[in-house]
């Protein structure tokens, strides 16, 4: 039953004390789509947290809807924990601060200990200060690389990465329990201050930052040595201060930051989408890089826990995917610390089961064994998390999502690109010693693995009637799945919801041994494959193609007929 109007009235009754609001809500009077798309649902809070369009309404990021999960989060943590204490951070967003300060002021009413940092910084910091201060949750404000119009609010677990979905399924009852006007307890930030509840995190848990960070490096020295040129872009995020500083630390001096894009901007003037996998997302750095010259690009998103890369070679810009970097990574961590002689026996790598399967190859090459797990950072840092337990987290050697997200190092338990940046840097220094760029190496492990291209589409669907399209989309994909795609015969489908792969061929089983989750994967003749999933926290279907190839043209010629093919299969 749609009660939207009735909750626009509702929130007109309550929120008279707040002009703003009264504002936003009196503009949309007598707009019936839009008071639906406000109001139909509240917005849900998964492991990724909340996401959604800042604004008025409950399906709206506001005060409101964030002081209704914090005070969620807060009753689960009461009966969960003896003595709860919690991390807060927040990025550049607009809003972001104001939801932080609320958030603390929910906690501290409720009689729990808040450690918050005094200034805005990158998602990994949080992790960091979650387990540095053995906090019993951590809240990020944050959207990631979501346009300007949305923001976002992240819980953490105990170990530093974002909450399990048993953690986050039992907060979300307590949310659901609580009326979002009359159900929250609240205290001043500066009143929390004053008592004491409400703690600022020092600089010196940001110094232990940057030294973890700096205890990941490989090669010391290379950076003086290589003269390499760099161009940065925080895109108006929270990377400007800590990937600044990591690179001048490590012998780096050679930065030149994008001007329009170095202080925190919500607005993101300049780049609509400060989402780094995107070419726009450069456009200002290439045009400093071809005024001024530069060896290597790096694009942070504005919670700085993405990256991705621009590489100069033979005389032009190549950007390259978050795949390749991935691979280039486990290829250079690998290999420089069996030389180096400080590669452990068994090493592991983890990756994201979208993530392209070239990164095993890599790792065999060095005996490493490859882990590959659902799309979200928080398995990968499960599975650091145990490898710590059981005494070989020394075995860790790389994590990374083909989303432009990786992790060397135990400091973090969530995608870090402060040290990915670092990382990067130094692995193009070293190579730059050598009289190569990182697409020469590239090209290299191509000729050495073979050509695997990847090719990801995305199909976004807004409002209530965009989710319910979304669902029979996977529906039908589910119920009636194809039988070849691009003139291949589909081998097996995984269905990550059932838990099951099928051998079409002969209709036997086998479990996965994953959590369930709403995905279905083709597998093709030759290695190519395509997942399909909705996004965990965008309105979008995405479909991660891989063709496996001789050349990159063969490969991307493939790629394009397995896209066609499964924009037929599935009418978009």
């Amino acid at each position: 039953m749609d009660n939207s109007n009735a909750l626009y009235k509702l929130w007109l009754d309550k929120t008279q004390d707040n002009e703003a609001v009264q504002k936003e809500l009196l503009s949309i009077a007598g707009n019936d789509d839009e008071i639906l798309d406000r109001f139909y649902k509240g917005l849900e809070f998964g492991t990724a947290g909340l996401r959604g369009v800042i604004g008025a309404g409950t399906n709206r990021m506001n005060t409101y809807t964030v002081n209704q999960a914090t005070q969620g989060l807060a009753d689960y943590l009461n009966v969960a924990f003896a003595s709860p204490s919690v991390a807060i951070a927040y990025d550049s967003r607009n809003f972001s601060d104001i939801f932080a300060k609320s958030a603390a002021g929910v906690l501290a009413a409720n009689g729990i200990k808040v450690y918050i940092y005094p200034r805005l910084v990158p998602t990994p910091m949080l992790s960091f200060a979650v387990r540095e201060l053995s906090c019993s949750s951590g809240i990020i404000i944050t959207a990631s690389h979501n346009p300007a119009k949305y923001n976002g609010y992240k819980c953490y677990d105990p170990n530093g990465y974002q909450m399990t979905d048993e953690a986050a399924e039992a907060t979300y009852k307590y949310i659901q329990q609580t009326d979002i006007f009359d159900g929250v307890r609240t205290m001043s930030f500066e009143s929390g201050l004053k008592s004491g509840i409400i703690e600022y995190i020092s600089d010196e848990i940001i110094e232990k930052f940057y030294e973890k960070v700096l205890s990941v490096r490989i090669n010391k020295g290379i950076c003086e040595s290589a003269k390499l040129r760099v161009i940065y872009t925080p895109l108006n995020g929270t990377g400007n201060i800590p990937v600044r500083e990591i690179l001048d630390r490590i012998g780096q001096k050679d930065v030149t930051v994008v001007p329009e894009q170095e202080y925190p901007d919500g607005n993101f003037p300049t780049c609509p989408y400060p989402n780094p996998e995107i070419r726009e997302a450069f456009t200002l750095a290439l045009e400093n890089a071809e005024k001024n010259g530069a060896d290597l690009l790096l694009a942070t998103d504005p919670d700085c826990d993405r990256v991705g890369i621009a590489v100069l070679h033979d005389g032009e810009y190549r950007l390259m995917s978050g795949n390749e970097v991935g691979v280039l990574l486990t290829e250079y961590i690998l290999s420089c610390r069996k030389a180096n002689g400080t590669l452990p026996d068994r090493p592991v790598v983890i990756k994201s089961f979208v993530t392209t399967e070239m990164v095993a190859r890599v790792a065999a090459k060095y005996g490493g064994e490859t882990h590959s797990l659902l799309t979200g950072f928080k398995y990968i840092g499960e599975l650091i998390t145990k490898l710590e337990k059981n005494g070989e987290a020394d075995r860790f050697t790389v994590g990374m999502e083909e989303s432009y997200g990786y992790l060397s190092g135990i400091h973090a338990r969530d995608k870090d690109a402060v040290v990915a940046s670092m990382l990067i840097t130094e692995m193009a220094a070293y190579y730059k010693n050598m009289g190569k760029t990182l697409v020469d190496v590239m090209n290299e492990l191509y000729s050495e693995h073979g050509m695997y291209f990847n090719k990801l589409l995305n199909f976004s669907f807004e409002g209530a009637s965009g989710m319910q399209k979304m669902r029979e989309l996977m529906d039908s994909l589910r119920e009636n799945s194809p039988k070849e795609i691009a003139c291949m015969p589909v081998l097996c489908i995984s269905d990550y919801k059932k838990s099951e792969t099928v051998c079409v061929a002969t209709g036997e089983k086998s479990k996965i041994d994953l959590p369930e989750s709403n995905v279905l994967k083709f597998s093709l003749t030759n290695g190519n494959e395509v997942i399909v999933r909705p996004s965990g926290t965008e309105p979008k279907i995405k479909i991660y193609i891989t063709s496996v190839e001789t050349t990159r043209e063969k490969a991307s010629a493939l790629a394009d007929a397995i896209a066609d093919s499964m924009k037929k299969i599935m009418n978009i």
